[in-house]
């Protein structure tokens, strides 16, 4: 079925099947996290899962919803974590399969052992050696803690889930005596995989590695026992974010909506700083912690995240389908996935519909990767311009132009009605180090651009700068961003990542930056892009830099400042690059040079 756009009024009775290849894709992670811990309303009776929803076109009965049932389905990965953190992992097949949602389905099978004799034709290592054996085999032993009963009283079992089940719990000793808590209790007999295995391993270390801010659920412990792991976390009571979008009668006003959005935006941002992506972000993902209606917001389930570097890009599907971004069914994608995911959440709240509907998986994906979000149906035309761009923003494809979470935490939309500190953002690291890996004659023409950023463009880059603490002088060098980083980074990101990470800008020991420049540096050239007043933008640097920096070039000149290998074909790179009036970068080579040489394009002329 092909990509289908047109959704349903939130009150229309055009149903929403959830059978099959239908439109819930709840991709969780093996054996860790079938159970949501922090959901815990017992759900009784609850309808089976085929059954059709027939008020909400945005909200399809997941896995996650109906939690912890035994009718729910279970909930597992398409694939798993980066190639560093699963084991066994590889993908031998000659071409592409028909079908995103064929592809995933039979990887699920896979991971969870389930696999039956020529049911799936791709084949992975070595998983089916470990997968239906009951994990014979395989070493279940993680390291955690062994005197579980000794601090915890065991209470109501609260869900049921096909990898395990969670009950509360309270503290025996000390003076949180009597505190409750959830404690998720995975049978071991249920890890059948190493992947499996590995889940559980790796949402506890992300869970550690994430420990301090105020809107992640806390974990206080992890233990085991021969027969079970035990995953000790804060109890949240106050029922899921979709819950509470579906009592407001399917949408939140926007001031309501910004409230939401802003602990959202807070947490990812944090954990994008810290090396993690979450891959799961959707409304059951984030918890109340009671049920008041101001009650503060909770990230939970990091069964599916995983630790990434700045330069990193990870190629394993993973997510749910409503909110999965389109690179991430390319197999190429990073920390901007997480805010794709935040931008379809974000016109949930703003319209009670989703941005990207179809009936089948494979339409969903289709719908993903082709449709574009409408803005045209009520309650759009009575938003506010900015509530369209902030959304619009995050839901670009191009994952290069979409803003991170620290950006859109500094959007008009949210800083013109809220005193938001804009938190640290990985991604100008990423672009001070490409800034200076740049020519001269590029360091110039980002210099021309960034003298033409408007006031709300330059709020971001100052609240950035004023996290590097510069010096009295008014810049910034090595030592400034050192201790940024040190001061924003959790003790675990310290000892795994910092080296590494300060390694990449060494470059600064040897200069001072002003803010001038930083601004230069830190400018995001495809985030320009993507907007509106992209051609005013850049033909107003084009004449400052015709003004300060533009001289006549010489084609091997031009190559050589551009960093060209002698096997690039450079008259046929660049032959458009110059005007052949007088030699000097026409305005095409001077927006080509702000971008600078892609490899692609070398490609693409060879």
């Amino acid at each position: 079925m092909g990509a289908c756009t047109s959704k349903p009024s939130i009150f229309s009775g055009d149903n929403i099947t959830v059978a099959g290849d239908c439109a819930t894709l709840p991709v969780k992670s093996g054996a860790s996290n079938d159970d949501d811990v922090n959901s815990h309303e017992t759900k009784k009776d609850e309808p089976n899962v085929s059954k059709k929803s027939p008020f909400f076109p945005f909200y399809s009965p997941s896995p996650a919803h109906y939690l912890f049932s035994k009718k729910s389905p279970a909930r597992s990965p398409a694939t798993n974590a980066s190639s560093n953190s699963t084991p066994m992992r590889f993908f031998k097949r000659p071409f592409p399969p028909p079908s995103p949602a064929k592809h995933i389905r039979s990887l699920l099978a896979r991971r969870h052992g389930t696999v039956k004799p020529n049911e799936s034709a791709i084949p992975e290592g070595h998983e089916s050696e470990v997968g239906g054996g009951g994990g014979a085999g395989l070493d279940k032993s993680f390291g955690f803690s062994k005197n579980f009963e000794n601090k915890y009283e065991m209470g109501e079992e609260v869900g049921r889930g096909h990898f395990g089940y969670t009950c509360k719990a309270k503290f025996k000793k000390g003076e949180v005596k009597g505190q409750e808590v959830a404690v998720k209790v995975i049978p071991k007999s249920k890890m059948t995989t190493a992947i499996a295995i590995e889940d559980v391993r790796r949402e506890v270390k992300i869970l550690r590695a994430l420990t301090g801010h105020n809107n992640l659920v806390k974990l206080y412990d992890a233990y085991e026992d021969p027969d079970n792991v035990y995953i000790v976390m804060e109890l949240c009571e106050g029922g899921e974010l979709l819950d509470r979008i579906l009592s407001r009668g399917g949408k939140y006003t926007e001031d309501d909506a910004k409230s939401v959005m802003i602990q959202i935006l807070k947490v990812v941002a944090f954990c994008h700083l810290q090396g993690v992506v979450h891959r799961d972000l959707k409304p059951e993902n984030f918890l109340f912690t009671s049920k008041d209606e101001n009650a503060q917001l909770k990230a939970i389930d990091f069964g599916l995240s995983d630790f990434v570097k700045p330069d990193e890009r990870l190629n394993d599907i993973v997510g749910s389908a409503y909110y999965v971004a389109p690179e991430v069914l390319h197999r190429s994608y990073s920390t901007e996935a997480d805010v794709w995911s935040i931008g379809v959440i974000a016109y949930i709240l703003l319209c009670g519909s989703r941005p990207f509907w179809a009936r089948t998986e494979s339409g969903i994906f289709r719908a993903v990767l082709k449709a574009d979000p409408s803005f045209d149906e009520q309650p759009w035309p009575t938003l506010s311009s900015e509530a369209k761009d902030f959304v619009k923003r995050l839901l670009n494809k191009d994952p290069r132009k979409r803003m991170t979470a620290a950006q859109a935490l500094g959007h008009p939309w949210i800083k013109n009605s809220h005193n938001i500190e804009v938190p640290l953002d990985i991604l100008i690291f990423k672009l001070m180090k490409a800034y200076m890996r740049s020519s001269a004659l590029r360091k110039a023409a980002l210099r021309a651009l960034s003298k033409t950023l408007t006031v709300d463009e330059l709020y971001y880059l100052k609240e950035q700068f004023a996290l590097l603490g510069p010096n009295k002088n008014g810049t910034i060098s090595f030592d400034n961003v050192k201790t940024a980083l040190m001061t924003h980074a959790t003790d675990a990101m310290k000892e795994a990542r910092m080296h590494d990470f300060l390694a990449s800008l060494n470059a600064l020991q040897y200069r001072r930056m002003d803010f001038e420049e930083f601004c230069a540096a830190a400018l995001s050239v495809h985030q320009l892009e993507a907007l509106d007043r992209w051609e005013q933008h850049a033909r107003c640097a084009y004449e400052i830099f015709e003004k300060e920096g533009n001289r006549a070039i010489m084609i091997e000149e031009l190559a050589s400042e551009l960093g060209l290998s002698p096997s690039v074909p450079v008259h046929a790179v660049l032959h458009d690059w110059l005007r052949h009036t007088d030699g000097k970068l026409s305005f095409l080579g001077f927006a080509k040079l702000l971008h600078g040489v892609s490899s692609r394009s070398i490609t693409k002329v060879q």
